[in-house]
């Protein structure tokens, strides 16, 4: 999974200047004042459980969701890659490295044949990291358009959200730089601006912001003395077999964070209080934070979200 994301972070280097000209001839899409309105009204709670399909790559992972299943009570499925464009889940001639490996479990359901049976009332998808190489070489905001075009076919009421996540701990642009300046200039003011601007009486494509959810538990923690051994960004992360640290795939305790994260934009309520302890997709126990540490990252998630329109969740 490394070679994959190492890879597309070398395109990303090498092509800067054709990143940068692509974002300046690319097709006009909703200035941020558009945007913004059409996040003005807040989307509805749902009433009960809701049936949610993931499309994305190894930072969606086979965890995540499961944990998420276990704290909303829902059905989920999947479809899943390395490092994988939406390009790649949508073109049958594209490969989709990882293919094999990330769908081996029973929640795996072919993407275009889920969406299009209606069986579900949410549809979350990732683009890949390098955000910048996504844009510049794979066309991410036609491909967000389309997918959200077979979700909306399948079933014309289906929630989409896209989620918003984060990058190589090791960034040579600085972590949390990319964390706070993504969302205007890629997630929102590329994909979703491009990708809702020829359906202006579509219902939006709302965000689940991780990546913002994880700037903000991360300086709380390194600006306070930590919390029952949570000292740094670091402790969200894996470690390799070898023991060194997997700098772009969160942990159980990263995977906790995140589930938390789509749960409180999905059901539109305060994970506050929600359980700790969670199993893994195979069923082994997870390892859980500790109630202190769970606090933190539930109020954390409450936080974020509650204050962004592009959740859909009514502001305080």
């Amino acid at each position: 999974m490394k070679t994959a994301y190492g890879f597309l972070a070398g395109v990303a280097v090498l092509g800067s200047a054709v990143a940068v000209w692509g974002f300046l001839t690319a097709p006009t899409g909703l200035s941020p004042e558009q945007l913004e309105a059409r996040y003005e009204t807040p989307l509805q709670a749902p009433t009960g459980p809701l049936s949610v399909y993931h499309l994305g790559h190894s930072l969606v992972g086979r965890d995540m969701p499961a944990m998420l299943a276990q704290l909303a009570g829902h059905d989920h499925a999947s479809q899943l890659g390395w490092g994988t464009p939406l390009k790649a889940h949508w073109e049958p001639d594209e490969p989709i490295q990882g293919f094999d490996t990330e769908n081996a479990h029973a929640q795996y359901r072919d993407a275009k044949e889920a969406l299009a049976s209606g069986d579900y009332g949410a549809f979350v998808l990732t683009e890949m990291v390098e955000i910048e190489a996504a844009i510049a070489y794979f066309e991410s905001p036609i491909y967000v358009e389309k997918w959200v075009g077979a979700a909306r076919d399948g079933n014309p009421e289906i929630r989409t959200y896209l989620y918003e996540s984060w990058h190589d701990l090791n960034d040579p642009q600085g972590w949390l730089n990319r964390l706070d300046a993504d969302p205007a200039r890629y997630w929102e003011g590329v994909l979703l601006s491009q990708a809702m601007a020829h359906q202006p009486d579509a219902n939006p494509i709302y965000v689940i912001p991780a990546g913002r959810v994880m700037a903000e538990l991360v300086r709380r923690i390194e600006n306070g003395t930590g919390v029952d051994g949570m000292t740094s960004r670091e402790h969200l992360f894996a470690r390799l077999e070898d023991g060194s640290l997997d700098t772009i795939h969160v942990n159980d305790l990263g995977a906790y964070l995140v589930a938390l994260t789509h749960y409180a934009v999905l059901y539109q309520r305060s994970p506050v209080g929600l359980p700790a302890q969670l199993n893994r997709f195979d069923g082994t126990p997870a390892e859980a934070p500790s109630p202190l540490l769970a606090k933190l990252m539930q109020q954390t998630v409450w936080d974020v979200v509650s204050d962004l329109p592009i959740t859909g969740i009514p502001r305080n």
